[in-house]
């Protein structure tokens, strides 16, 4: 599996402030992105994963509403979460 207990614990330690604050968006906008690197490897070898391919198209669009909301709560954060993850707008 690619995303065990601890990998999902560095993520929201390094960008939520600590493991079990789940709910912080910058951590939530982190797990999408590896969430999102994961799916996009996995359809370069399968590309006719359709199924794989939808699931991409939400998640990317759930990371997009997540980000739209920190930019305007705190466009600091945006800022330094975008190039922190190598996220382009």
């Amino acid at each position: 599996m690619y995303l065990t207990k601890e990998v999902k614990a560095g993520i929201f330690k390094k960008h939520g402030g600590e493991e079990k604050n789940t709910g912080s968006t910058e951590g939530q906008i982190a797990l999408f992105t590896h969430r999102i690197n994961h799916l996009t490897g996995h359809l370069k070898k399968n590309h006719k994963d359709y199924n794989t391919e939808r699931s991409l198209v939400r998640l990317v669009g759930k990371r997009r509403s997540l980000l739209d909301y920190l930019k305007k709560k705190d466009i600091v954060k945006y800022r330094e979460l975008i190039k922190e993850l190598n996220i382009r707008k």
